[in-house]
């Protein structure tokens, strides 16, 4: 018997099926990795907007986690909304115990409010508690405004720099949400002894219109690429190919509206 690298990801659920973990589920499958879930929360919205979310219970996402843990190859870990200060230490403490074996490959996505503007957690109490994750952290992929809430610094630069300095292995900075800049700049900022240095950068295209779950499809398939044993300067080329194209194809359900990244397209 063989199975897949499994990523265990903790995410909540997306009713409309454009974010949260049914991005999480299509883009590692569409890496070539397995995804389970411990589901975080189950939120109310549309593709369009955030009314509002329950989260689950530090003890029933834990309880979801070791029984994936027990049963499954799990072989990289992804977390995007965790909605509580409580279900962030849960988790913090899964890795600190060794439940999730050291050296697992972890891709943080540190989510404070959706693409359209909704928050998914109290954002003042998420910043400070997501610190305790950054050292468990192989890469950390928020976008500008999460980026500069994490940190308070507002060059964007210095602010993965800061990240690192306080315990992540490496940041991918993304510009999408700077609506000023003409296209999007990414750069990947790993640590290097005391600094970090910057290892890859990359100008896409910015495409028209926005897109629900783009960033967690991106940092999904990223994990799935470590799973599976790529290092992370070929694992963020390899996922910056392929949200091209599933962007590029995205289904568009209100004219004006945000579109869904179509993330069978790739197929």
């Amino acid at each position: 018997m063989s199975m897949r690298p499994t990523v265990l990801c903790f995410s909540g659920l997306d009713p409309s099926g454009g974010a949260g973990l049914q991005a999480d589920i299509e883009s590692i499958g569409q890496a070539g990795a397995h995804a389970a879930i411990a589901c975080t929360a189950v939120t109310v919205q549309s593709s369009q907007q955030v009314f509002g979310f329950e989260a689950c219970s530090p003890q029933l996402v834990k309880a979801q986690a070791m029984a994936v843990l027990a049963d499954l190859p799990v072989k990289g870990i992804k977390s995007g909304m965790l909605g509580t200060t409580d279900n962030i230490s849960m988790l913090g403490e899964l890795f600190a115990s060794g439940a999730i074996a050291q050296g697992t490959p972890y891709v943080l996505d540190p989510v404070l409010v959706a693409n359209s503007g909704g928050a998914l957690g109290d954002k003042t109490t998420l910043v400070t508690a997501f610190g305790q994750l950054l050292p468990f952290a192989t890469l950390v992929t928020p976008n500008s405004i999460e980026l500069r809430d994490l940190t308070g610094i507002d060059d964007l630069h210095k602010a993965a720099q800061d990240l690192i300095a306080r315990g992540t292995h490496a940041v991918l900075i993304k510009t999408s949400h700077d609506s000023q800049s003409a296209d999007i700049d990414q750069f990947l900022y790993y640590k290097e002894g005391q600094g970090s240095k910057l290892a890859y950068q990359a100008i896409l295209p910015r495409l028209p219109g926005e897109y629900h779950g783009s960033g967690c499809s991106l940092a999904s398939f990223i994990a799935g690429r470590l799973a599976l044993g790529d290092d992370l300067t070929t694992a963020v080329q390899l996922a910056d190919i392929w949200i091209q194209q599933v962007l590029r194809a995205a289904d568009i359900p209100h004219e004006a509206g945000q579109r869904i990244p179509k993330r069978f397209h790739y197929l």
